[in-house]
């Protein structure tokens, strides 16, 4: 992202729900992927085309929002076997940093909280672009992915298989495709 081109974009962004998607990936039974995500989340950006380290990032996900196209396995996974919705309904993330690492890629330094536990993570974010969309709202798009473990969130529930191995990966894949709105 040139400073010289991207001065515009200085401001503050609403991500915007119904053109982003916070996703994720598990692997089930140690031989497919389970990919769901959140439906329900919202979160703002402050960007400063000057100084692009100074960037701010906040995203509050409505846990209950689980969506995997099975209500069975979305039911067990807000129990206290994997998010505990009672005690914590939001997972959060709050940047504390940002480092650019080409021209139009970047990591995102911040605190993620779930289950009631925070680490810091880094992920790598791609920068798709700027648009005006046909209402006259300028966008900004990202790509980003990285892999945690949920046990460091204290998401420990697991079976073992008879076949040797569990049932559900430590290792889960945080995906997101975000388009962010500069607001007026």
């Amino acid at each position: 992202m040139n400073t010289t081109t991207t001065t515009d974009l200085t401001g503050t962004y609403t991500i915007d729900p119904t053109h982003t998607e916070i996703g994720f990936v598990a692997r089930h039974a140690m031989v497919t992927k389970v990919r769901g995500a959140f439906d329900d989340f919202d979160g703002t950006v402050v960007f400063d085309a000057a100084n692009p380290e100074a960037t701010a990032v906040r995203v509050t996900i409505r846990a209950a929002s689980i969506n995997t196209r099975n209500e069975q396995r979305d039911a067990h996974l807000r129990s206290n076997d994997f998010l505990a919705l009672d005690e914590h309904p939001q997972i959060t993330f709050v940047s504390t940093g940002l480092r650019m690492t080409g021209d139009e890629s970047l990591d995102l330094i911040g605190d993620l909280t779930i289950k009631g536990v925070t680490n810091t993570i880094t992920i790598p974010f791609a920068y798709e672009g700027a648009a005006t969309d046909p209402y006259g709202n300028l966008r900004l798009g990202f790509t980003g992915s990285v892999v945690i473990n949920r046990r460091d969130y204290g998401v420990t529930w697991n079976a073992a298989l008879e076949t040797g191995g569990l049932l559900v990966s430590d290792k889960i894949t945080l995906q997101f495709e975000v388009s962010a709105i500069k607001n007026s």
